[in-house]
This record gives structure tokens, C-alpha cells and sequence, in this order.
């Protein structure tokens, strides 16, 4: 309003609702075709037979994201599983794990805030690391196979390494030195010991 103060102008204009931009971020879960149905009911043979309205509400297109979650898993362990009845091998569970890594770096795009889910992907992601580390030595030719089929790019753990700081210098020679007296302290008391046993000895022999 003309009549208003510079001041009183902008502080409506500060108060004014802001627009939240939509991120529209791609999702590992949208290739799932929406006609699939659901992993409890994909197997079973009345759904060949059952009216379209039916089949649309226990397809993808009306299911929820845990739902296509199960699905995603299921087809991640189609490709790696070394049998129909293999369940717990370690390219099993690095596929599980490998669709719950990308759900919540998923999420972690919208809510970058999320301390308690990053911690938990950085939780997943050390595990499979860990169990690709042992599939690449144990046998390379599946452990490749496995990131080849889960597209999944393999770094090993870099190796511990501590910033050299003065405070650390001065730390690390107080406590050497600290173990230099102890073990004359302790060598000083064996010695003292073993003179005792051996004026034990002369005088039982004499």
C-alpha cells in the first residue's frame, strides 16, 4: 500500500508463504510395470481368472511403496540367487541390501535433514561392503558377476589414516615414554626376583 512505511512494506513481503519446489527425482522403483501384481499374489492361479477391477487393485498401480519395495527385492534376487531355493547366500543378501541402500538415498534426497535414516544407510552400506570384500576374495568370478547384475560399483575401505597434529606428537612421546619407565620399573622387579631365587636355591643346596 503507497501509504504504508518502506518498513511495514517489507516485512509483509517477508511474511509472505514461500513456494516449496517439487524435486522430481527418479526412482529405482519406476520400471516396475503398474499391470505387475503383488509379490503375495503374483503365484497364484485364480488371478488368471479374476475380473480386470480386481486385478488393478492388487497390481503396482494401486499398491503402496513397501509393497513395490517387495517386488524390487524379489527381482534383484531373481538375478543373483544361485538356486530357486537359495534364500541366504551372500549375493542374496547383498541384493536385499542393495534395495534398501537406494530407497534411502532416495528418501535422503527429499529429506536431506534425516540423521537417523543416513545413519542407517551408512550402517547398509558398510555391510555390503564388507560382503562384497569377501565375496572378491572368496570367488572373484561371482563377486563380479553380482556387481555386474546389481550395477553396482565396488570400492574397497581405505586404509586408516590419522591427521598428525601437535597435540598428537606430544600425546604419543608422554606415553612412550610412559611405557619406557614402566618396563624398567618391571624389569628392575624381575630382576630383584630372580636374585631372590637363586639365593633360595644356594641355600638349599648348602
Amino acid at each position: 500500500h503507497p501509504a504504508c512505511s518502506p518498513v511495514l512494506q517489507a516485512a509483509r513481503g517477508y511474511a509472505k508463504p514461500g513456494t516449496k519446489k517439487s524435486k522430481d527425482s527418479p526412482s529405482h522403483l519406476d520400471d516396475l510395470p503398474p499391470t505387475l501384481l503383488k509379490k503375495d499374489y503374483a503365484n497364484l492361479p485364480i488371478m488368471d481368472s479374476v475380473d480386470d477391477v480386481v486385478r488393478r487393485l492388487l497390481s503396482l498401480e494401486m499398491a503402496s511403496q513397501k509393497e513395490k519395495m517387495k517386488v524390487k527385492t524379489q527381482q534383484l534376487v531373481e538375478k543373483v540367487r544361485r538356486s530357486p531355493n537359495d534364500n541366504g547366500s551372500f549375493e542374496v543378501q547383498v541384493a536385499i541390501l542393495t534395495a534398501k541402500i537406494r530407497t534411502l538415498e532416495e528418501h535422503l534426497q527429499s529429506h536431506p535433514k534425516d540423521k537417523s535414516n543416513r545413519r542407517l544407510m551408512l550402517m547398509e552400506l558398510d555391510r555390503r561392503r564388507k560382503m562384497l570384500g569377501y565375496l572378491r576374495r572368496v570367488n572373484y568370478s561371482t563377486f563380479e558377476n553380482t556387481c555386474k547384475q546389481l550395477d553396482i560399483q565396488y570400492s574397497p575401505p581405505q586404509p586408516y589414516s590419522r591427521r598428525v597434529t601437535k597435540r598428537w606428537l606430544v600425546k604419543k612421546a608422554l606415553c612412550i615414554k610412559v611405557f619406557q619407565e614402566k618396563q624398567k620399573l618391571k624389569a628392575a622387579e624381575r630382576l630383584k626376583q630372580r636374585r631372590e631365587w637363586q639365593a633360595r636355591a644356594r641355600a638349599e643346596r648348602e
